[in-house]
């Protein structure tokens, strides 16, 4: 078992708690919350697999994906009916899985031999994709929209990945650093409120 299969499935483990945990606060009955659990832990996978031309995609080779997610939405599902947890307590796994994701994106789109461009954005798209499904069926703006720095977290990390690959760093290294990159970023958006200049319309 390689390094990027482990980070993939917690990647997928990570944004089915997340999403369980939004599903949650909407109410949702136990397979609400499976449905929107596994849709958002594979959905980003999914959308890059269908762009690059990956088919069938990547859960359909190994069902071990959408065991884990719905695993861990059940899990979350009942754990958060014994406790209360903090109306954003999302936000932290979700920076996480943001991290996971861009790595992972990235990384699947370099292996198909695609240009550094189009694999800075596959990292973004699996990384947001996901969560961007999970906002809707939740009926939210999505996250990725309204929030503190977000997409741009994903995209600064994975482009710092690509030119650390690109000086002859070992992978699993790069890996590792772009991850802490990215979460430190997303962590210190949501703790100062920074965000991206925001459209004022016409009074």
């Amino acid at each position: 078992m390689n390094l990027y299969y482990i980070i993939d499935i917690c990647a997928v483990a990570v944004c089915a708690v997340t999403a369980t945990l939004e599903a949650g606060r909407r109410e949702m009955d136990l397979f609400g919350v499976l449905v929107v659990g596994l849709v958002a832990g594979i959905g980003g996978g999914t959308v890059r697999d269908v762009l690059l031309g990956r088919l069938p995609v990547f859960w359909v080779y190994d069902p071990l994906y959408v065991m884990v997610a719905t695993g861990a939405a059940a899990l979350t599902f009942f754990a958060a009916r014994r406790m209360t947890l903090p109306r954003n307590f999302f936000l932290l796994p979700d920076a996480v899985g943001l991290a996971l994701f861009t790595v992972i994106g990235a990384t699947v789109a370099l292996k198909l031999g695609t240009s550094w461009v189009i694999a800075a954005m596959m990292g973004v798209i699996t990384a947001v994709s996901g969560g961007i499904i999970r906002d809707i069926l939740c009926n939210e703006i999505p996250l990725v929209f309204r929030s503190e720095l977000y997409a741009t977290a994903s995209l600064a990390g994975g482009l710092l990945m690509i030119g650390l690959l690109e000086m002859g760093l070992p992978r699993g290294q790069v890996s590792m650093v772009t991850m802490a990159f990215i979460f430190t970023i997303r962590v210190a958006a949501i703790r100062w409120r920074i965000h991206l200049p925001r459209f004022k319309g016409a009074d």
